[in-house]
């Protein structure tokens, strides 16, 4: 009798969403926790920071690029390597990276110091984002798949807010270096957790290793309690070698420009407003324990945003609610610049958090799904490199405006998210509900 031959599409569908799905969503998950402490904690610190060593603006706005720098670098080096020697390895070394430089920063000297070590800690953090959410994806029965993308985008959300508690509680009262050291340690701790998740299927698969990607597809299936066929055979299509080249090659262009100015304009959009908002707090007259305070409600506000996002990409699908959200986000931005009152204030920091944080999952959840299984780290990497050009621009582009005025400064960063909601919106095709290609050529 014939073997039975699937793809590794139709066997995960066949076994389903279940106990390995949760398993590795909370592992990347804390991964991904770990990596908003790392990244957002030191918005949170700076205030503290520039009292103890008297830093300008400026000095202070290379403390917030110099982690985007290094962001950049891993973004581009991890998602290139792990679609050529596969996820593991990546997805072991970038969390332990980023969390031992991150311990590191607490016991900086100096500035400088202080500077190279976050930049140290954002290579990790810039290979750690493209790597997780392809392993991820790979894993996921199609019609589950954006939805549970964007639910492990809100780990995001939930790290942040761990960090903004842990500066609300840590740095009034005995300084910044003891939250960058607490800071570290959940991310040495999801270290040892994931050197025992196997590497994606699908990477085996179009690489020769048939057999070991049979063996990772049967543990999936014990776990999940959904058990496949004795003896199936696993196909693909021929893979050949590809280079990041293959992201300017049809069909991909049009995808790839506009992937990467979405991630570009929402990024600036973002850290512009975020890297700054405990100054945009004391500004307003509040003092530094206050406005942690109203960091700790905006950031709360993120989770109902990822939520909402996430039933959406579902129903609507990707493109129309990261486009959606994107504008909103703009709007929102504009009106907590214009605002004259602090409740008003407060209240448009809060939806514009909300609706910025909901776009990120939707571009999370429509990212990887956009490119085959040899580009999509790649992909990744690539387009997540943008984020982290805009990242290591906005600290200082808003400090420099915010020198200017805060209006001025609140208003660009609206722009950045209204084009990138114009630039969603006219994407060439919806991915919800559509397998995930494998090889080049394929959409």
């Amino acid at each position: 009798m014939a073997a039975l031959t699937m793809t590794v599409e139709e066997a995960i569908d066949r076994v389903g969403l279940g106990r390995f799905q949760y398993k590795l969503m909370a592992i990347c998950g804390a991964g991904w926790a770990a990596d908003a402490m790392e990244v957002l904690l030191i918005s949170f610190a700076l205030p503290a920071i520039r009292q103890e060593w008297g830093l300008t603006t400026a000095q202070a706005g290379l403390l917030g690029t110099a982690i985007f720098l290094g962001m950049l670098a891993g973004a581009w080096f991890w998602g290139t390597l792990s679609d050529r020697i596969g996820r593991k390895l990546g997805f072991i070394l970038t969390v332990l990276i980023d969390s031992g430089f991150g311990l590191l920063s607490a016991l900086s000297p100096n500035f400088a110091t202080l500077v190279l070590l976050r930049a140290l800690t954002g290579f990790g953090v810039g290979g750690t984002l493209p790597v997780d959410y392809a392993i991820f994806a790979e894993y996921l029965p199609r019609q589950q798949r954006g939805r549970y993308l964007v639910y492990l985008e809100a780990f995001w959300a939930l790290g942040a807010l761990i960090a903004a508690g842990l500066a609300w509680l840590i740095v009034p009262r005995v300084g910044w270096r003891p939250l960058l050291a607490i800071s570290a340690l959940p991310g040495l701790i999801v270290f040892w957790i994931r050197r025992y998740v196997p590497e994606s299927p699908r990477f085996l698969l179009i690489h020769g290793r048939e057999e070991e990607a049979r063996a990772v597809l049967a543990q999936v299936a014990r776990e999940n309690g959904a058990p496949l066929p004795d003896g199936i055979r696993l196909v693909a299509p021929p893979a050949p070698p590809v280079t990041v080249g293959d992201l300017w090659r049809r069909p991909y262009t049009r995808t790839t420009a506009l992937l990467w100015l979405i991630w570009f304009g929402i990024s600036l959009g973002y850290y512009g407003v975020f890297t700054w908002l405990p100054t945009l707090f004391v500004q307003r007259g509040l003092t530094f324990l206050r406005s942690y305070e109203y960091i700790f409600i905006l950031t709360l506000a993120q989770l109902p945003g990822y939520f909402s996002a996430a039933y959406l990409v579902e129903q609507i699908g990707r493109r129309k609610t990261l486009g959606l959200y994107l504008i909103a986000s703009g709007i929102f931005t504009y009106l907590f610049a214009a605002a004259v009152s602090l409740p008003a204030y407060v209240g448009a920091a809060i939806w514009m958090s909300f609706f910025a944080l909901g776009a990120w999952g939707a571009l999370y959840a429509y990212t990887p799904e956009a490119y085959p299984t040899q580009l999509r780290t790649t992909g990744m990497g690539a387009a997540s490199g943008m984020t982290r050009i805009a990242g290591a621009l906005a600290p200082t582009l808003g400090g420099y405006l915010l020198g200017v005025s805060m209006p001025l400064a609140l208003t660009a960063f609206a722009a950045a998210y209204l084009i990138s909601g114009v630039a969603a919106l006219s994407l060439p095709y919806e991915t919800k509900g559509r397998p995930l290609a494998d090889v080049v050529g394929e959409i």
